[in-house]
């Protein structure tokens, strides 16, 4: 089976140029397949702000009403995702920008609502990924750099989490590839102290998980993330990898962040 990576990258590199054009020379120089998933950054709320829409949150979610998908899927599915797949071409990577609309490459469900209305959210299911699409645009030696904005296959567009769409393409492609799935974002990875970034933690075992939550050491948003990724893990994905963006060149040679496996 051929190996394949899926990269989530998260908004406090896209915010930052710097940051994103030696992240993209990174991702450029990876071997092999590879897809890349983005979320949106601050500047869908600058957009909506300056327009005078100002963001709605609960729990750090995002509500997403008519006026906000708007602004989401011109930010996300048009400025930041056609802005990375240009800077990938100068770079040598050929890469092409979907939402999940394209291709019908994702299809989500509209969240139902339930002691809140999230809006125009979308959820995914086992069936949610065109691994067939994906594949084929795979084997034509091309890069898909995927936005976190789907459809409901009836002209619906939908905000969709970006770290749920690169677990599920990941677990959608177990089956044809094998699957690693990384996570870039600011931190070196799970950290047995917050306030030390040399207290990474390099390896979690699905068994540790829950001993490591006892001890405090996984705590917060972190058991979330964890959960969802030995999740993916127990779907079929061969390994995940949390870690900072700007060491992302260190993967091959193990030391990249965290790497969870089963």
């Amino acid at each position: 089976m051929k190996q394949l990576t899926i990269i989530k990258i998260g908004g406090n590199v896209i915010d930052n140029s710097e940051k994103l054009h030696q992240f993209l020379l990174d991702f450029t120089a990876l071997p092999g397949d590879k897809i890349l998933v983005h979320g949106g950054g601050k500047i869908a709320t600058e957009l909506g702000v300056s327009l005078g829409i100002e963001p709605k949150m609960v729990d750090g979610r995002r509500i997403t009403d008519i006026e906000t998908l708007r602004i989401v899927t011109m930010v996300y599915a048009g400025l930041i995702n056609k802005n990375m797949v240009a800077q990938l071409q100068a770079k040598g990577c050929n890469a092409i920008g979907l939402s999940g609309a394209d291709g019908n490459v994702i299809k989500a469900v509209k969240r139902p609502v339930g002691k809140i209305d999230y809006g125009f959210v979308g959820d995914l299911d086992e069936s949610s990924v065109s691994v067939s699409t994906l594949d084929s645009l795979l084997k034509s030696k091309l890069v898909p750099v995927l936005c976190a904005i789907t459809h409901d296959g009836d002209t619906q567009l939908l905000n969709t989490n970006a770290d749920t769409i690169a677990s599920a393409v990941a677990v959608a492609l177990s089956g044809t590839y094998e699957t690693r799935l990384v996570y870039c974002f600011e931190k070196k990875g799970v950290l047995r102290d917050v306030e030390d970034d040399l207290s990474v933690v390099t390896e979690i075992k699905s068994t540790e998980f829950e001993s490591l939550k006892e001890q405090g050491v996984v705590s917060g948003g972190m058991i979330p993330k964890l959960h969802n990724a030995f999740e993916a893990i127990r779907q079929g994905v061969k390994e995940v990898y949390i870690g900072k963006a700007d060491e992302l060149a260190q993967i091959d040679s193990h030391g990249f962040g965290t790497r969870l496996i089963n």
